[in-house]
């Protein structure tokens, strides 16, 4: 573990709500995490339409529920929401599994790749043709799961429960980042965060994010992020806090 003197800094772009799993983490590496925001979250604008959504989504066969966020919207939508028994649920990741196990819902996360392309290999999606699958997140994001679901031949049921919507940092949290003297890496899981970042932060912030290490996680969000300036740029093992954090940890101490 670094020593106190050195005491790494570790930019947290997660947004506000779902960020705490991921400062745990920085802290547990003995390093300090700074906030920068790379997305709000917000309720789905017509919370009415977004009801009826789940409700339509009884009829489906299989729910793919996205994100923690999504677990948060979608229970603040439909307390006590549970899916029919004969529902299977998947979550993109163990996180949004854990999520889903808190409010009593049992959900299959892939073991390894906790992404688009680990969740597409499970083998409830490998042959879904004639299913109703409902896919319970937010508008854009997670791209590649409906088109490739739907030429799989599955009919794909949209469930908007939340937005994502640019950031609005404060002045402390931009001042933070320009202050950081000590190793510093940022924490990136997002490619809609890293256009964020990239397009709206003053010029010296960026600049200064563009100067530090950058933990990404995964290969195509490596290659959008050296588009966008960043040159040190490493992949963590997968997008889950510790991995991140892990990989950051190491860089630094890599000099």
């Amino acid at each position: 573990m670094p020593s106190r003197e050195l005491t790494p800094h570790l930019i947290v772009t997660r947004p506000a709500l779902t960020a705490e799993a991921m400062r745990r983490a920085v802290r547990r590496g003995g390093a300090q995490p700074l906030s920068l925001p790379g997305l709000a979250l917000a309720a789905a604008p017509d919370p009415d339409a977004a009801r009826s959504a789940l409700d339509a989504a009884r009829q489906a066969s299989i729910w793919i529920v996205t994100s923690p966020a999504a677990v948060h919207f979608m229970r603040r939508l439909a307390p006590g929401i549970a899916p029919p028994a004969h529902t299977c649920v998947l979550a993109v990741g163990r996180g949004t599994a854990r999520a889903l196990g808190r409010i009593g819902i049992a959900a299959v996360a892939p073991d390894r790749r906790e992404d688009s392309e680990g969740l597409l290999a499970l083998p409830q999606l490998c042959d879904p043709a004639g299913l109703r699958i409902a896919l319970i997140g937010a508008p854009g994001g997670r791209g590649l799961l409906a088109p490739t679901l739907a030429g799989r031949g599955a009919q794909m049921l949209p469930v908007h429960v939340y937005r994502r919507l640019p950031p609005h940092w404060r002045r402390a949290q931009l001042e933070a980042v320009l202050a950081t003297r000590a190793p510093a890496a940022t924490l990136l899981s997002s490619a809609e965060a890293l256009g964020h970042l990239a397009a709206r932060l003053p010029a010296e912030v960026r600049r200064r994010l563009q100067a530090l290490p950058l933990i990404v996680s995964s290969e195509r969000l490596a290659a959008a992020a050296r588009g966008a300036g960043f040159a040190d740029v490493q992949v963590a093992a997968s997008p889950a806090p510790g991995a991140l954090v892990a990989a950051a940890l190491g860089r630094l101490l890599r000099g």
